[in-house]
């Protein structure tokens, strides 16, 4: 993976940490023991501001970098192939369609963090309010003045962490926003260039690579240098790339990308 990648996943990564850390900071001016329906509604409207500029800046770093990672792909297959960088090389059909569908699906993933976001900080404050007016009312049946300063505490703290969830995996695994962004994203963006690499190379005629080698200590490292086909209609006793087992190779967060060769042999 390119330096650019690194990047580009820094900066949408940190779109939704600071999203994390508004809807915090929006939650922690909440004024918890006066807490009402209409408070409450108050506060959902002010993030929902929140939730639209990372909608809008989510959507806009889609559709920069999935093209760029598809050409970064194309790039890779030229030279590789020993023709070099052309430039504005136009993509071909399949590489544009791989550049539609990449962009719809890593804007789904990124839409789905900010709508459970939404989701779990709208439910928070819903049941926050719900908290304060039973407190309120057993405040009044035991003669205290207000609500006691663990309560506060802990449904602040309840308010704090909801927006903090991204997602929560087929294994019950919740993930923290800006660890399942990072990976989500830097993932589409590695089969993105992979995608590109494939197109290229099948364009012109070239129907193997070998996966790249930088020493890698998981299960990855059993398939470094490795030949594989790009096609499952190519000649010869090799493994067609959509065979490999992706818990070992191409996996989520892997570094490995693919080299055309024209001969196998």
């Amino acid at each position: 993976m390119s330096k650019n990648v690194d990047k580009d996943v820094a900066e949408i990564t940190k779109l939704y940490a600071d999203a994390v850390k508004d809807v915090k900071a929006e939650m922690d001016r909440v004024d918890v023991a006066n807490l009402t329906r209409k408070s409450g509604d108050g506060l959902f409207k002010r993030l929902g501001g929140i939730f639209g500029r990372t909608r809008t800046g989510a959507a806009g770093w889609v559709t920069r970098t999935i093209p760029n990672a598809i050409k970064s792909g194309i790039d890779r297959a030229l030279n590789a192939l020993g023709i070099g960088s052309i430039n504005r090389t136009p993509l071909n059909r399949a590489n544009q369609a791989a550049g539609a569908a990449f962009k719809d699906d890593t804007y789904a993933d990124l839409l789905a963090v900010t709508q459970n976001m939404e989701r779990r900080t709208k439910a928070a404050i819903r049941k926050a309010v719900a908290d304060v007016m039973r407190e309120q009312m057993a405040v009044g049946i035991n003669g205290r003045k207000t609500i006691n300063a663990a309560t506060i505490a802990r449904i602040r703290a309840d308010l704090g962490a909801a927006a903090d969830s991204a997602i929560v995996d087929a294994g019950g695994r919740r993930w923290k926003v800006g660890t399942y962004v990072d990976m989500v994203t830097r993932t589409k963006l590695m089969q993105a260039q992979i995608n590109g690499t494939i197109n290229e190379a099948l364009g012109r005629g070239v129907m193997y690579a070998t996966i790249s080698s930088h020493g890698a200590k998981d299960a990855c490292a059993r398939w470094e240098g490795r030949t594989i086909k790009l096609t499952p209609d190519a000649p010869g006793d090799y493994l067609y790339i959509g065979d490999l087992p992706r818990r070992e190779i191409f996996h989520p967060n892997c570094k490995h990308v693919i080299v055309p060769i024209r001969n196998p042999e």
